[in-house]
């Protein structure tokens, strides 16, 4: 998969709700009620990147899990990465 343009990685950035981003990845840390909540949650996220084969890094604390999402392989942000930020987004509901 290709890079994205710094053009469309704004555009796709925006169309995001609480993502930033943090040099080559886009960053997002989702609030849970408690702790199995954010073991779960991470759970659900560990199999929709599976299924799209992109893998984020991913840190727990307690009730907060930050997801970092960038595409290694190809030296920066492609559309797997906000397309796995959006669907991590939908699984919050």
């Amino acid at each position: 998969m290709s890079r994205l343009s710094e053009d469309e990685v704004a555009v796709r950035l925006e169309a995001l709700s609480g993502w930033s981003r943090r040099g080559d990845a886009i960053v997002k840390t989702y609030k849970l009620p408690g702790f199995p909540s954010a073991v779960a949650f991470v759970t659900h996220v560990g199999f929709l990147a599976e299924a799209a084969g992109h893998h984020p890094d991913i840190d727990i604390r307690y009730n907060r899990v930050t997801l970092a999402l960038t595409s290694h392989d190809a030296g920066g942000l492609t559309a797997k990465d906000f397309d796995l930020a959006a669907a991590a987004d939908e699984a919050m509901g």
